[in-house]
Parts: C-alpha cells; sequence; structure tokens
C-alpha cells in the first residue's frame, strides 16, 4: 500500500513569529555590512576625483562611482524595507503576548474566584453577626464585674450629697483665708494653747513692789529676781 499510495510527509511546524524576526534581521545586517562597504569604496573614489586632472580618466572614475552609489541606494531600500518588516513582526508579536497574557490572567481570576465561592460557602454573614453580639455582651459583663469588684465596703450607701457639698464649700473657704505671715490655710496651722489663767480666773501673781503709803518711802530695795532684799545685820567694834 506504501508503494501505491505512498507515505504521508510530516508538515513542519510553522515558523513562529520571534523565528521570522530573527530570520528577517540577520537579512538587514547582511545588507547593512554591504553598504558599509561600498561607502568605503566611494570614499576611494572620492579621493581619486580629488587628485586625477579633468580628462577621461577622472570620468571613469566618477562612472564607477555612480555605479556604487545607485547599489548603495538599492542596498539602502532593501534595508529600511526589512527593518518595516522586522517591526510589523515586533508589534504583531507584542500584540500575541498580551493576549497570552490576558489568557493567563482570566485563567487565574476563575480559579480564585471558585476558591473564595467555596470559602464563602463557610462562612456566614449571620455567624458574624452573633459573634459580634456575644462578644458585646460580654465586654458588657466584664465591666459590670470590674465596676463590682471596684466597690469600697465602708462607703455607706445614705451619705447625703448635699452635706458633702456644704463641707467641700467649707473647705474651700477655709483655703481662701490664708494667713498673711507664711500663707497657710487656717486648718493646716498648729492649735493655740489655752489660756488657763483666764480659765480658773486666778488673781494675777505679785511683781515684788508693795504699795508705799503716803509719806513713807520704801526703804527696802530689790534684788535681781524683783524680790525685797533681805536686811544685813552689821557688825559694830
Amino acid at each position: 500500500m506504501k508503494r501505491v499510495f505512498g507515505v504521508k510527509k510530516n508538515k513542519e511546524p510553522p515558523p513562529s513569529i520571534q523565528d521570522a524576526s530573527d530570520r528577517i534581521t540577520k537579512r538587514g545586517d547582511t545588507v547593512e555590512d554591504k553598504i558599509k562597504k561600498l561607502d568605503a569604496e566611494l570614499s576611494r573614489y572620492k579621493e581619486q576625483i580629488k587628485k586625477t586632472r579633468p580628462g577621461p580618466a577622472q570620468e571613469a572614475v566618477k562612472a564607477r562611482a555612480m555605479r556604487v552609489l545607485k547599489q548603495k541606494r538599492m542596498y539602502e531600500g532593501q534595508r529600511d524595507m526589512l527593518y518595516n518588516q522586522t517591526f510589523n513582526l515586533d508589534q504583531v508579536q507584542f500584540a500575541s503576548e498580551g493576549i497570552k497574557d490576558a489568557q493567563q490572567t482570566m485563567t487565574a481570576l476563575k480559579s480564585a474566584n471558585k476558591e473564595l465561592k467555596g470559602m464563602m460557602k463557610t462562612v456566614k454573614i449571620q455567624d458574624i453577626d452573633n459573634l459580634q453580639d456575644e462578644m458585646m455582651d460580654l465586654m458588657d459583663v466584664s465591666n459590670e464585674i470590674q465596676e463590682t469588684l471596684g466597690r469600697s465596703y465602708n462607703v455607706p450607701d445614705d451619705i447625703d450629697e448635699d452635706e458633702l457639698m456644704g463641707e467641700l464649700d467649707a473647705l474651700e473657704l477655709d483655703m481662701g483665708n490664708e494667713t498673711e505671715a507664711d500663707g497657710v490655710p487656717s486648718y493646716l496651722q498648729p492649735d493655740k494653747e489655752p489660756d488657763l489663767e483666764a480659765e480658773l480666773n486666778l488673781p494675777p501673781a505679785p511683781t515684788g513692789q508693795t504699795a508705799v503709803p503716803p509719806g513713807r518711802s520704801n526703804a527696802q530695795s530689790e534684788d535681781e529676781l524683783g524680790l525685797p532684799a533681805v536686811p544685813r545685820a552689821s557688825i559694830r567694834g
């Protein structure tokens, strides 16, 4: 059968955009090298035209230079055409890579969407609301416990707030009546000692001087403490 119908040949895969771009770039580089060689040849002909005198020899050199210049223009046209093809291939390759990136992005988004849907099935809004309500209730209970533990056992419940405000006003009044000497409030000053003599109504202590009747002089003198001096006995011979 193979001899009758022959063997099917395997088709070669079509060239990729990168392969075509590389091939065209290589051809462009070859044409560029040819243009450089023609430029060097034109420079040599220009030097010869300057050195030769006008005449048949100079005209021959000019003819060769014109031929080289035409080849150069032809190669430059081919080079520009190849560069345009390379530019078009680059644009197509850029668009192709953009589409591939978009396909990968869509695939990733679909996978993430499927995963999120599976996760959302395990999370319910009602459960979150109930959890928040329970947390708020627990916080309220915790605050009540802290307030209860912070109460003072010695403070009675029937304290008159008006009476406390009166005492506070009196305290502020005492603080305003500071002494001029040291600026200490009256409630901070030391207590004064009571006057016992005034309370017992005792007579004043004697000063050491007795009343002298009129016409008599006080012959006794006083000592250093204000007491009457003791008369001294005189010894006569």
